[in-house]
């Protein structure tokens, strides 16, 4: 009866988090998305409001119809030579759809829709301004990568003679990108430039819910703060405004991100800003004097691909935690590790989960060896128990030393069924963040009909399997006499509510689950076979 009730327990526990969940998602009031922003229309629109951080940054403009074309093994990229804008970004390794050929596409600028990444200097001596960008200028408009390393020069020759060239740099098997400005002042003049790099995107409607709440929207990073997301909603009530040393900006969603990351050295100003639906994330740079004759280089990485905690940890020792587990990431870390231990030896996601169900149930084994002894103990003390209640009556204070005594002459711990479920709870949700998150899962194949442990079942076969072992489970603890109908009619209902409840869930998650329920049944039958010899039934 008491393990029945820890399920029970379980369940409720888990749909409260996940109501919890997407209670935070939803209680922010939506920015409306303005889906008729066009390209030509934020041409002409100021990029972001009067604001400190963000003032005198350019406007967004329309591509170029002559783009300039950059493929490498791992990314597909278009620059418009309008700025030096990088207008889209297709993820070559990442597949838009299982078993389809076409790639993921990041950033894309259309008539409906605008996901860009911006870059330029700013000042007294700079070439981008809010009344017209530099008209950059390449030696040839496709390039395409051979060797370990591409640099792409772009070419602006300003009216005071100043040249100024802005190099892009792509590296074999990455995803980040280079981008570096140099700068010779051949004027009679001093310049002073800054450079700033933003993303901006279009607010999209949350394609989150309960089963799946994942976030997208911008996030930060300072010396203070190493991540805190920034949502579309604060941007439109609030325009972050944060000096700090080194420091990244990125805007998320589900499996992938675009992150700017400024020298780590230098003091730069991050900023965010929303405009006609339009949200804009960014930072900006200390100013850089030149004088005549005087050469300076200004750079920043720009990363575009999935949320690969390697590769973002390279960047910025703090950029790896946009791979978001939540409250439990010190437990969904060394969870996530194990997971890329057990995959790096049988080379299958499921199997990985497999492994990692038995090791954690194996951990627990002793604990719950102690649970069911324990619950064993106590249906042997009922008759016990239940006397005791009969002689004291509504005595609760001698009723409950009486009691104490008893389990302490019997040595039974009356909590010993409870820590268990304490801890296989953390773990539980801790690996369902890290099956939510982790962008190793997505297109993962199992075996059989699981082509993608990231998504549902399409058959439904786990969640019944995963029912019918919840139920074969209930039905090896029959219900005590003495529990309450509505309880009992509850327990009932639990396997069919779970499974019902589980059809929406990632297939991973379902198959660590019916995985553990086996285990469960497996350890059960070993305990009570243990039990019957010491006499405890």
């Amino acid at each position: 009866m008491e393990s029945q009730r820890n399920i029970l327990l379980i369940g409720l526990f888990f749909v409260s988090f996940l109501l919890w969940q997407q209670w935070q998602s939803d209680k922010a009031p939506q920015v409306q998305p303005q889906t008729s922003v066009t390209t030509q229309s934020v041409q002409h629109s100021a990029d972001v409001p009067e604001a400190d951080a963000s003032a005198h940054v350019p406007a967004t403009v329309a591509a170029s119809k002559d783009l300039i074309t950059v493929k490498t093994d791992q990314l597909e990229v278009k620059i418009n030579p309008v700025g030096g804008d990088i207008v889209y970004a297709a993820l070559l390794s990442h597949k838009l759809e299982l078993g389809k050929d076409e790639p993921f596409v990041l950033l894309e600028q259309t008539p409906d829709f605008t996901y860009i990444a911006q870059s330029g200097l700013i000042g007294a001596g700079g070439i981008d301004s809010v009344k017209g960008r530099a008209h950059f200028t390449a030696a040839k408009t496709d390039y395409v990568m051979n060797g370990d390393t591409l640099e792409v020069p772009l070419t602006y020759k300003a009216a005071n003679g100043v040249t100024y060239t802005k190099i892009f740099t792509f590296r074999k098997g990455e995803f980040d990108v280079g981008v570096d400005y140099r700068i010779r002042n051949t004027s009679a003049e001093p310049l002073a430039v800054q450079m700033y790099g933003q993303i901006k995107q279009t607010i999209k409607p949350s394609e989150s819910h309960m089963m799946m709440p994942t976030y997208r929207g911008g996030a930060f990073s300072t010396q203070e703060v190493r991540y805190e997301k920034y949502k579309f909603e604060e941007m439109a009530k609030d325009n972050l405004d944060e000096k700090t040393q080194g420091g990244w900006v990125a805007m998320l969603q589900h499996y992938f991100v675009s992150a700017w990351v400024p020298q780590a050295n230098e003091q730069n100003m991050l900023y965010t800003s929303e405009k006609h639906g339009v949200a804009n994330i960014g930072f900006r740079t200390q100013v850089y004097n030149l004088a005549p004759g005087a050469t300076d280089n200004i750079s920043a990485q720009f990363y575009v691909g999935p949320k690969d905690q390697a590769a973002l940890s390279a960047l910025s020792p703090s950029l790896n935690l946009v791979v978001d587990y939540g409250f439990l990431w010190w437990l969904a870390v060394p969870i996530y590790k194990l997971l890329m231990f057990f995959q790096g030896i049988v080379g299958n996601w499921g199997v990985a989960i497999i492994l990692i169900t038995l090791t954690v149930r194996g951990a627990l084994y002793p604990l719950t060896k102690a649970q069911y002894t324990s619950m064993a103990k106590m249906r042997n003390l009922q008759p016990k128990l239940q006397e005791m209640k009969e002689r004291y009556g509504d005595d609760r204070q001698k009723l409950g030393q009486a009691m104490m005594e008893l389990y302490k002459k019997e040595k039974v711990n009356p909590m010993g069924g409870c820590l268990p479920i304490l801890l296989q709870m953390p773990i539980f949700i801790a690996l369902y963040w890290v099956l939510l998150e982790s962008v190793e899962l997505r297109h993962a194949p199992f075996m059989l009909w699981i082509h993608d442990l990231s998504v549902q079942d399409p058959y439904y076969v786990l969640p019944i399997l995963m029912g019918i072992s919840m139920f074969v489970m209930q039905k090896m603890q029959p219900m005590a006499p003495t529990m309450d109908p509505m309880q009992a009619k509850m327990m009932q209902w639990l396997p069919v509510v779970f499974t019902v409840f589980f059809l929406w869930f990632p297939a991973g998650l379902v198959l660590y689950w019916l995985v553990g329920n086996i285990v469960a049944i497996i350890q059960q039958k070993i305990i009570y076979a243990s039990l019957e010899k010491k006499g405890l039934k």
